[in-house]
């Protein structure tokens, strides 16, 4: 079995029009988000072993925020192919991976696009179809190589919003 975490950026600051949009950091409210999704990530004993992101500053600071609350030390690969990349790029990338749980941070509308295309039925969540920022689905393939895994093919195990968790 192999095991997803499937998590777009916390909540960027559009403070300053000049930033490119690469380069937008996490506001107050993202940086509380990343750091309470990490504490429900290892409360619940999805940890990764291996984390694809993006290059961008959001998702790097999201990784940053929610990390200290897990255990161990995943490998982390700042993917610059995932800045704003599609289905079909993150499914490329994902089959790259090498251990058997992995957390790929990523950026919408792809991100959401991507995951509704991974599982074969979305989360009954009203949220799930937006995938809001923070928004994190946990899903499982039922397969012994990433090299192989596929739409359509995922089963639903958990998906939250930041708002929703509590500790």
């Amino acid at each position: 079995m192999k095991r997803l975490i499937l998590t777009r950026h916390a909540k960027s600051s559009w403070d300053d029009p000049a930033t490119p949009d690469h380069d937008r950091p996490l506001n107050e409210r993202g940086k509380a988000a990343a750091t309470e999704l990490g504490v429900w990530l290892a409360s619940r004993g999805y940890v990764p072993g291996e984390v694809l992101c993006s290059d961008a500053e959001r998702t790097r600071s999201t990784w940053v925020g929610l990390s200290p609350a897990l255990p161990g030390r995943p490998i982390l690969h700042l993917k610059p192919a995932l800045y704003h990349a599609g289905p079909d790029v993150m499914l490329a990338v994902l089959r790259n991976a090498t251990e058997d749980c992995v957390m790929m941070i990523g950026h919408n509308p792809g991100i959401g696009e991507f995951a509704e295309r991974l599982v074969a039925r979305a989360p009954i969540h009203p949220e799930f179809s937006r995938y809001p920022t923070g928004a994190t689905l946990v899903c499982d393939f039922m397969t012994d190589s990433w090299a192989e895994v596929g739409f359509g093919a995922a089963a639903t195990v958990d998906f939250i919003v930041p708002r929703e968790v509590v500790l």
